[in-house]
């Protein structure tokens, strides 16, 4: 495990201090070049390997070489031209020649992989044809000579390396990309949903406390005046009262529990509420005294959870406005009516209450309608009516329907 550590932390060293890894591949290039320049693969029978002295003008190549490959992370085309220059002087006067061509091998795999795939293939053909073309035709050895041929091999070997480690790097940097937007993405997708789920069940409540404690009020409000002098309407009033803290805490309950864990036992099983319960929430208005009436209502037809959730809360919101704003004696109208693919809700009234508008102090009733018909691509109207009274009118497509910004993608 030390051993493993120590890697590990002169690797880091040499990542943050590329110039000293840079000077000790140089020393390492020059001990190959050295070592390689004393064996005479040759020999005087032509056949077996002996050793060989290179001469002065060799070991400086070898050496000029090696220290230009410190800088070749800096400048890598000045380098190659550096080292490219060396090894063409070698090429044409070492005899034998030293293998100073090693230093323009790591120089031309510096610039292939640093650079793109245009550059390497124009610079390793320069290189190959000047280096291979000087040594075969102005070398003291024959053309066909072997280490003519080598140089020729080891420089397309280096141009092709450095290639190949460049496309590995743009992959993995390319995976990598991907891998942070695809995280990014589900990260945005899990805040909006997160949102979604917190405004709908914002919604579900606003409807739910708003509704019930209207109610409260209104029972609340007939008990206390006809408390002394008619106590048995006073003791319906607030059986009504009762009926609908029921009500309301049934469903707090059933809206907080979508907020519990999926295998909690006491999280609720009731469905939700939808136009099936029309009659039950109609009831609950006319005993808190607003005269409803239902003018059309469609029971034949299934509709979605979702549409049929909103279409209910949309009545109970409408209606629940109706009671606290028109005044104690409007009339209200409910009509649910099925065209085509969309349903369509409509609650009027008749009434003059104290406020221009069911929201204008400041709640958002008519806010949550609207969010919620449009979160399922409706449309909601509401404003007042010719001669009093309020009007809100939602279209609620049973279909669902792919917006454009989705089709042009």
């Amino acid at each position: 495990m030390t051993a493993v550590s120590t890697i590990i932390r002169a690797r880091q060293w040499l990542t943050t201090h590329p110039l000293a890894l840079d000077a000790a591949l140089a020393a390492a290039v020059l001990t190959c070049m050295v070592a390689a320049s004393f064996v005479d693969p040759r020999g005087k029978d032509g056949i077996t390997w002996s050793l060989n002295t290179p001469d002065d003008l060799s070991l400086v190549l070898m050496t000029f070489g090696a220290a230009a490959l410190v800088f070749r992370r800096r400048a890598p085309m000045t380098v190659l031209a550096v080292t490219g220059t060396l090894s063409l002087i070698e090429s044409v006067t070492g005899d034998p020649r030293a293998p100073v061509a090693m230093s323009a091998v790591i120089a031309l795999y510096t610039v292939a992989a640093r650079t793109d795939r245009h550059t390497t293939w124009r610079v390793g053909l320069l290189t190959m044809i000047v280096l291979t073309g000087s040594a075969m035709l102005a070398g003291p050895l024959p053309w066909y000579a072997q280490d003519n041929l080598g140089v020729f091999a080891w420089i397309g070997i280096g141009a092709t390396a450095g290639d190949a480690v460049r496309s590995r790097r743009a992959a993995v940097h390319a995976i990598r990309e991907r891998a942070e937007k695809a995280e990014r993405t589900r990260e945005e997708e899990a805040r909006r949903r997160v949102a979604e789920e917190r405004l709908r069940i914002a919604r579900d409540l606003h409807d739910v406390v708003a509704h019930h404690i209207a109610l409260v009020n209104v029972q609340a409000g007939v008990a206390t005046h006809v408390m002394d002098k008619r106590p048995d309407q006073a003791k319906e009033a607030l059986a009504h009262v009762r009926e609908a803290s029921r009500s309301a805490l049934n469903e707090l309950r059933a809206t907080v529990g979508l907020l519990r864990q999926s295998d909690d036992p006491e999280a609720p099983t009731e469905p939700a509420p939808g136009l099936v319960r029309l009659d039950e929430l109609l009831g609950t208005f006319r005993s808190a005294g607003l005269q409803v009436e239902v003018a059309c209502t469609d029971h034949g037809s299934t509709l979605p959870a979702a549409v049929d959730l909103a279409a209910y809360r949309v009545i109970q919101e409408a209606l629940t406005n109706v009671r606290k704003h028109a005044g104690a004696e409007a009339k209200a109208e409910v009509s649910v009516v099925r065209v085509g693919p969309n349903v369509e809700i409509t609650v009027l009234d008749d009434g003059v209450g104290e406020d221009d508008l069911p929201d204008a102090g400041g709640g958002h009733g008519l806010i949550g309608m609207r969010e919620r018909v449009t979160a399922l691509r409706g449309t909601l109207t509401t404003g007042p009516r010719y001669g009093g009274g309020f009007r809100v009118h939602a279209i609620l497509p049973v279909t669902t329907r792919t917006s454009p910004a989705k089709d042009s993608v």
